[in-house]
This record gives structure tokens, C-alpha cells and sequence, in this order.
């Protein structure tokens, strides 16, 4: 092993903390009409991402110094744990129910999303799995069907509470760590065919998706109903032209645009901050996948280099679909945008995983 370095990656470490901050001013930005009309206080979101922020920041600048293969060790335990949370969360009285899904663990306004920890848990797991059996990758039966098994299974899990968004982030990370670590395309192309065949059957089980995905292709189609959302994301982001409006100038947040401070965020951000904002926050987040990538490459061993991509992937992926939905490029997910929207455990969560990635930098060649 090789020896550490005294710093991480410093480009990536002010690319999160950059992005950190604007998260948080745009959290207020957005949040504060809604939380005065509702709560008396306007900091009232501001304050709760605040302390999960730091509680997130805490937790990334300590695992920034420990040791990453330790994580080796507590992979299957990190997963056991994980699998009995997606369980005990179905169970009716013990799950708490938000925005439609039985997804949450929790008292009040305080709660945890056990699929949001299940990302990471898999990721690690897989890169431990992957490292040690990589020369069967490429065997369909002994090498690729085994850590599908596992990730396909946590994805019904997830679907049970439904999470569609947050299930799909964690087979596309999964899909990208297992085609690093050397699985054929050629079986990779059938699974992907397959896994089509298995979205539409999704769609089609559930009257609510195939809604989802009628408003996306016209959302004016029920412009107070279905489209009602994606429509007042487009009337956010149009009249930001260049430069926005200005920070904190923003009409649609004004009970136009539901939930503005967590999925839907971006849009808020391009009204106020135009489009210079959001390509500069588009950037940030391009620096960290670019880290994350030269981390994975230079890094010392297999399962550092898999789990870099892995924690990158969780990244990239979410912000593509979260994006994607705001633009009218996708269908409405329920993804929020990565370190910049309002939400407890999915903040906490990437903190602590970036403090991962942080620490396999320390050691890349």
C-alpha cells in the first residue's frame, strides 16, 4: 500500500464544498415564502439542511482520514444491515409514509431513507465482491450473475415502498462499477434489453408511471394536473435568460412550483441566477466526476479504483436524471440534486461518501 498524502484531491474537496454552499443558499432562496407561509420562519429549512450539512461535512473530512480498505471488512456487514432496513421500513406503523412512498425511518420532521444508505452499501459491497472475483467477470453464470442477484434484489426492495428514482440511481451506478471491472457488453446489451422489457412491465403495473410518462411527452395535456409540474419548471427557467433574475428574485417559488427546494431546485436557481449560474454549478459537478474518474485510475488497488467510480457514478447519475427532469428531458423521478437540495440523508449520505472518495485520493499514484 502505498503511503498517503497529507491532502486529498484538492480540486475535487473545493468542487463539493463550492457546490455545498450554493446548495445551501439556494435551499434558503427557495424554501423561505414556504417556510414563512407555513412554519413562522423562514430559515426553518435553511436551519435543518444546516445541521445535516455539517453533520455530513463532519463525517466527509473524518473518513477523509481513515484508511478506505477498512471498508473491505465491513462491506457484508454495511449490506446485511441495509437489506434489514428495506425490510423494516415496509412494515405499516414502523415506516413512516412521504410524498406517496413508504420509504422513510423517523419521528417528526427527522427521518432517514434506509434506500439512500443502501446506494452506498451496495457500491462498497460490490467493489469488495468484484475485486476478488474479477477474473470470473466475464463467466455470465459464476462471475456476473451473482452481484446482479444481490443488486436486483435490493432494487425490489426499494420498488416495495415504490422509490422508482432513487432504485434507478442504484442499479446505474452498479451497471457502470460492474462494466469498470470488466463485464462483457455482449451481456451487458441483454440484461439492458431485458431490463427495458422490465421498466415498461413497471410502467405498465402502475397507472400513476404511464401518467408520468403521457405528461412528459405533453405535459399540456393536464397542465393543473400531471404536467403541472414540469411546466412550471420551464416557467422558471425561461425568463432567467443570462443572468437571472437576480438571488432571491424568484416568481415560481411563490407556491407556483411545488416543493421548490428540493427536486426542482435547479429550476429556481436558473430563474434567479440564469444561465450563468446553472452552468457554473453544471461545472462543478463535471470537476468532481473528472476527480472521481482520475481518482479511480490512480488509484493503488482494484477495490479503491472500483469504489472510487462507484461513489462517482452515484453522483453523475443523479444529477443527469435530476437535471434531465427539470428540462422536460425525462420523466418526473422524485431525484433530488446532489448536495444542493433540501433532504437530511441524501445530504448526510454523499458527504459521507465523497469523504471516501476524498480518502482513496490521498493514496492515488
Amino acid at each position: 500500500m502505498v503511503k498517503a498524502r497529507s491532502a486529498p484531491d484538492i480540486w475535487l474537496l473545493i468542487s463539493i464544498l463550492l457546490i455545498l454552499g450554493i446548495g445551501l443558499m439556494m435551499v434558503y432562496s427557495a424554501s423561505a415564502v414556504k417556510a414563512f407561509h407555513e412554519f413562522g420562519d423562514k430559515f426553518y429549512f435553511l436551519k435543518r439542511q444546516a445541521i445535516f450539512a455539517g453533520l455530513g461535512l463532519f463525517m466527509m473530512m473524518l473518513l477523509s482520514r481513515v484508511n478506505y480498505t477498512i471498508w473491505k471488512k465491513w462491506a457484508p456487514t454495511l449490506l446485511i444491515v441495509c437489506f434489514g432496513l428495506l425490510l423494516v421500513v415496509l412494515i405499516p406503523g414502523i415506516g413512516v409514509v412521504r410524498g406517496g412512498a413508504r420509504s422513510w425511518l423517523g419521528i417528526g420532521s427527522f427521518g432517514i431513507q434506509p434506500s439512500e444508505f443502501m446506494k452506498l452499501a451496495m457500491i462498497i459491497f460490490l467493489a469488495k465482491w468484484l475485486s476478488i472475483e474479477q477474473q470470473k467477470i466475464t463467466q455470465f453464470t459464476k462471475g456476473l450473475l451473482p452481484p446482479l442477484g444481490l443488486v436486483f434484489l435490493a432494487f425490489g426492495l426499494i420498488m416495495l415502498q415504490p422509490d422508482l428514482g432513487t432504485g434507478a440511481v442504484m442499479v446505474g451506478a452498479s451497471m457502470i462499477l460492474i462494466f469498470t471491472a470488466g463485464a462483457r457488453m455482449a451481456h451487458l446489451g441483454g440484461l439492458a434489453l431485458l431490463g427495458v422489457a422490465g421498466f415498461v412491465g413497471l410502467i405498465i403495473a402502475a397507472p400513476y408511471r404511464l401518467k408520468r410518462i403521457t405528461y412528459f411527452l405533453d405535459p399540456w395535456a393536464d397542465p393543473l394536473g400531471g404536467g403541472y409540474q414540469i411546466i412550471q419548471s420551464l416557467f422558471a427557467i425561461g425568463p432567467g435568460g443570462l443572468v437571472g433574475l437576480g438571488l432571491g428574485a424568484s416568481r415560481q417559488k411563490f407556491s407556483y412550483l411545488p416543493e421548490p427546494q428540493t427536486d426542482f431546485i435547479f429550476s429556481i436557481l436558473a430563474e434567479e441566477l440564469g444561465f450563468i449560474g446553472g452552468t457554473t454549478l453544471i461545472l462543478l459537478f463535471l470537476i468532481v466526476v473528472w476527480r472521481g474518474v482520475r481518482t479511480a485510475i490512480a488509484a493503488p488497488d482494484t477495490f479503491g479504483s472500483l469504489m472510487a467510480i462507484g461513489i462517482t457514478s452515484i453522483i453523475g447519475v443523479q444529477v443527469l436524471i435530476n437535471i434531465g427532469v427539470v428540462i422536460g428531458m425525462m420523466p418526473v423521478t422524485g431525484i433530488t440534486l446532489p448536495l444542493v437540495s433540501y433532504g437530511g440523508s441524501s445530504l448526510t449520505l454523499l458527504l459521507t461518501a465523497l469523504g471516501i472518495l476524498l480518502n482513496i485520493s490521498r493514496y492515488s499514484r
